[in-house]
């Protein structure tokens, strides 16, 4: 229940011919507190609810607890969430023995393009790829929670 990640902007778009798939993902949340955030979320054809708590002073690792829940009940669901629904495409790229998800923002947040990584601990190492750019992982702008209030085009400059 514990998630280890570290987030980056992306430089390029070489990841996409990377990509071994991808989905749509929307998300809304029906609480955005730093403490505990409560996610809603769409990925493809299944619905999920997720539990995070505070990140620790590192900003990498937070408790994570995530269930499926019918697409039915997640669509009901986030009509209830907060104002501001996060609308990306996923991308899964495989470099070395890890994952990168790499998140391609659309609407209100449209030009943003994120890469996170899932590690089992903080000084992990791992290969980075060429399209692979600065480390956002303490900044509090790239969480979704606070996108999905303080959209990318109205602070992107």
């Amino acid at each position: 229940m514990v998630e280890i990640e570290r987030k980056f902007l992306v430089t390029s778009n070489a990841f996409i011919k990377e990509a071994v798939k991808h989905n749509r993902i929307v998300q809304g949340y029906l609480s955005s507190l730093p403490e505990r955030t409560v996610r809603i979320r769409i990925k493809g054809d299944h619905g999920y609810v997720t539990i995070k708590g505070k990140s620790t002073s590192s900003g990498m690792t937070r408790m994570e607890w995530e269930k499926e829940i019918p697409i039915e009940e997640a669509e009901q669901l986030l009509t209830l969430c907060e104002k501001g629904i996060i609308d990306k495409t996923r991308y899964e790229v495989i470099v070395g023995i890890h994952v990168f998800e790499v998140d391609v923002f659309a609407g209100e947040n449209q030009g943003l393009v994120l890469a996170e990584i899932e590690l089992s601990q903080e000084d992990e190492t791992f290969e980075r790829p060429d399209w692979l750019g600065e480390e956002v992982t303490t900044d509090a702008r790239y969480y979704n929670s606070y996108l999905s209030k303080n959209p990318f085009t109205s602070w992107k400059n």
